[in-house]
């Protein structure tokens, strides 16, 4: 899923974060504030005390849950420190249930050079929406307030060594440390396109994006990122808390849709799904099925790897038949 940026007007995920156009958490913005640059002024300080070769302070402990509300402190903060391992989980995964144990073990065998912070994804969609978990289980990387691309899927324990080998060498200042992108990521034109989305400029996005198309038609990554584009125009200048005061109480498909596409925007994919479901639901001829096309050009744009994607289609149907 390629997730827009925050337009103007719309809240992030957690009320301060926008988006970049990878979907994840626009770490860079929260970094600026103010306890953040004072511990990084700390930390820095510490280092250059230590010399290259020196030991690294240790965190209290080496893995913690985060949630929505912690992450600012748990996630961020500390990243300014030490690299943060995020580990984006659900009970109900099988593959993170042969992962998870593995990042546990190797956390506290690495004695806090690295800090594990387990998200549940079913308890904090808003951190994963953001974060743009197509599936589970997915790393990420925190140093410093900036995200660093990491893996997706279970791998061997000998490979997830060499990667944590990687974060104990950035957070010791070795910037060859620092983790390779997945290979997904290395698409010239779509970075191009990313970037283009991610400066708000939607008419040289949509441009890279199309001429993706022209000859890849069928490029996953450019049709939501066109479809992101398009999001984003329709919503420009639309205040989200009008937007949804507007569509509350009644049946105008039109203020739902708008309602429907800023909680998508502000990454609260379950409201923004139920609402259009329950409209359905109340509605009958073209009304309907407008709310329902909707709905699923929006379904389409967050991709079926999300399991709320799946449970939306499958509400769809029950209100459908």
């Amino acid at each position: 899923m390629t997730v827009p940026p925050g337009s103007p007007g719309t809240p992030g995920p957690s009320g301060a974060a926008g988006f970049n156009p990878h979907g994840a958490i626009d770490l860079a913005v929260l970094a600026q504030q103010r306890q953040a640059r004072e511990k990084a002024e700390a930390a820095h300080a510490q280092r250059a005390a230590a010399g290259p070769d020196g030991p690294i302070a240790a965190p209290s402990i080496p893995v913690v849950d985060v949630t929505d509300a912690t992450f600012q402190t748990e996630v961020l903060e500390r990243s300014m420190s030490v690299p943060v391992v995020i580990d984006f989980w659900a009970e109900w995964c099988g593959p993170c249930k042969q992962l998870s144990p593995i990042l546990q073990r190797l956390a506290t065998d690495d004695a806090g050079a690295w800090v594990l912070a387990k998200v549940d994804v079913d308890a904090n969609p808003q951190l994963s929406a953001a974060a743009q978990v197509q599936s589970i289980p997915t790393t990420l990387v925190v140093w410093q307030g900036q995200v660093i691309p990491g893996f997706t899927g279970a791998l061997p324990e000998a490979q997830v060594r060499d990667f944590l080998d990687q974060v104990v060498a950035l957070g010791r200042g070795d910037p060859s440390g620092a983790p390779e992108a997945d290979a997904a990521t290395d698409d010239p034109e779509l970075v191009v396109a990313d970037d283009a989305l991610a400066r708000d400029d939607l008419d040289a996005a949509e441009a890279a994006y199309r001429s993706i198309l022209v000859t890849r038609p069928g490029h996953p990554e450019a049709r939501q990122g066109l479809a992101s584009v398009t999001l984003l125009r329709r919503t420009a200048g639309v205040d989200f808390g009008t937007a949804r005061t507007s569509a509350d109480g009644t049946d105008d498909v039109a203020a739902h849709t708008v309602a429907a596409d800023l909680e998508l925007l502000a990454g609260q994919v379950t409201e923004c799904f139920d609402r259009l479901i329950a409209l359905v639901r109340r509605t009958d001829g073209a009304d309907r099925d407008s709310a329902k096309d909707h709905l699923l050009e929006l379904l389409d744009l967050v991709g079926n790897d999300d399991p709320r994607v799946l449970a939306a289609r499958r509400s769809l149907g029950n209100a459908l038949f």
